[in-house]
C-alpha cells in the first residue's frame, strides 16, 4: 500500500476547496475525495478477477445441505 501524499492533499484541500487547517484535519481521505470529486466508487468485478476467485476458491462438490439457500 502507498501513504498518501498529504503535501498535495493539504494545498488541494486548503487552497483549492478553502477548508480551513482543522477543518482539513477533520475530515476522513474519503470525504476530502469526495469534496475533490472523485467518484470513490470501486472499480466493478472483471471477468478475469472472477475466473481467479473461482479458481482459487471452488465450490465444494455436491453443493450445500442447507436447504434455506
Amino acid at each position: 500500500m502507498t501513504g498518501l501524499d498529504w503535501p498535495v492533499l493539504m494545498r488541494a484541500g486548503i487552497h483549492g476547496l478553502g477548508l480551513s487547517p482543522s477543518e482539513f484535519w477533520r475530515l476522513t481521505p474519503a470525504e476530502l475525495r469526495l469534496m475533490l470529486g472523485e467518484s470513490g466508487g470501486s472499480v466493478p468485478l472483471a471477468r478475469s478477477r472472477l475466473d481467479e476467485l473461482l479458481e482459487a476458491y471452488p465450490d465444494a462438490e455436491g453443493g450445500t445441505d442447507d436447504e434455506s439457500i
